[in-house]
This record gives structure tokens, sequence and C-alpha cells, in this order.
């Protein structure tokens, strides 16, 4: 029961997050403190830092922005995407095709 009900809300979650997002802003997460640990203890921005404002300006297609905020975000989108198509391939309880599917249910 809490396998099936965690299995659903994750994949709903994951498909409807980016959907979510692409309403908003680019600008939405632009403003505010940071919650980084890194910066708030030692003033050292890590790696992630500046990753939700990359990916969203990313995701509205402001390019330029995104570099300045995190270079790494032009890695982390697009391994996002097979994991959204994923998602919606499980949902309709279908397994995936391609190679992405084959690693992906390898084990099952």
């Amino acid at each position: 029961m809490f396998r099936k009900l965690f299995f659903y809300i994750s994949n709903i979650v994951t498909i409807v997050a980016p959907i979510v997002l692409l309403f908003l802003p680019a600008t939405f997460f632009d403003k505010g403190e940071s919650v980084c640990l890194s910066v708030q203890l030692a003033n050292i921005p890590c790696y992630a830092c500046g990753m939700t404002k990359a990916v969203m300006h990313f995701i509205h297609f402001d390019f330029e922005r995104a570099w300045e905020f995190n270079k790494l975000s032009f890695i982390v989108v697009p391994m996002l995407f097979p994991m959204w198509i994923k998602a919606i391939y499980d949902i309709q309880g279908k397994k995936m095709p391609g190679i992405i599917g084959r690693l992906s249910y390898a084990n099952k």
C-alpha cells in the first residue's frame, strides 16, 4: 500500500512540477537569501548554489542568465528530461522504450 502510494505521488510530482515551473516567471526565485548550508555556515558557495535559479531560466530559454547562475544547469536539465518522460510512461503502466528503458528496468 505505502509503496504504491509513494510510486504514484512521486511520479505525479515529477510530471507536474516542470509544468508548474513553466507557468511561473523566470525571475520567481531570483530574490531572497540563500538556504545553502555551505553559504550560511562558511560563506562558501557549493557546486549546486544557484541551480534552482539556473534551471528556471533554462526552462524559460534564458540561457545566458542560466549560465551566470550555474554552469552545471546545462548538464542537469538535459538529464532531467528523460526522468520526466520515464515518469509519464510509469504512471501509464508502460515501460519506456529504448536504451533508457533498458537501463531503468534492468532489475525488474
